[in-house]
């Protein structure tokens, strides 16, 4: 598990022992990077259940100003500053051991989400549904969920709009947007 590009290009990340933390595999983080790869830099980023970091530190590398890492894993939490400092993005980023949901009520307005937690469970359709009640998302904002293939995302409501989604063998990344809306 490396850093694609950007500052980091290269620096090997450190890897979760066991399968309780999963991280997307290169593949899919190359392609969902590519997605997103214009709109980027100097934007605010919460990588929730954060696992080893890998996708907020990407988006770190690539010039995002800032990204919060929220993971309840304490397994979690040491990865991902470790991994921040393996490749000098610590000062960028605000690393929290807590509940991602409850971190929604608080932490204030994000331009992407990164959202990939443990396959199987209901945390995307409850993620989407706490950022839409706080309403986290700036304006042309950006919702990233990966998943297995077979889920489908709820649907969200007006100014939120699932744009695309995209297939990875057994992933999915489904891209939300919340459009802007001009009175």
């Amino acid at each position: 598990m490396r850093v694609i590009s950007g500052t980091a290009r290269g620096r090997k990340l450190l890897e979760p022992d066991g399968m309780k933390i999963r991280p997307s595999t290169d593949k899919v983080k190359e392609s969902l990077f590519n997605i997103i790869q214009f709109d980027i830099e100097g934007r605010r980023v919460l990588d929730m259940f954060a696992g080893s970091g890998q996708l907020g530190i990407e988006a770190l590398s690539r010039g995002a100003e800032s990204c919060v890492f929220v993971d309840e894993s304490t397994e979690a939490i040491r990865l991902v500053n470790a991994n921040l400092q393996r490749c000098g993005l610590e000062k960028a980023a605000t690393v929290v051991r807590g509940d991602a949901f409850s971190y929604l009520e608080h932490g204030g307005k994000f331009d992407i989400v990164f959202i990939d937690p443990p396959y199987d469970t209901t945390h995307i359709d409850r993620a989407l549904e706490r950022i839409i009640e706080f309403d986290i998302l700036k304006d042309n904002g950006i919702i990233i969920c990966e998943s297995r293939v077979e889920k489908e995302i709820a649907a969200v409501p007006e100014p939120y709009r699932l744009k695309k989604e995209y297939s990875y063998g057994r992933i999915k990344l489904s891209l939300i947007v919340k459009e802007s809306i001009i009175e």
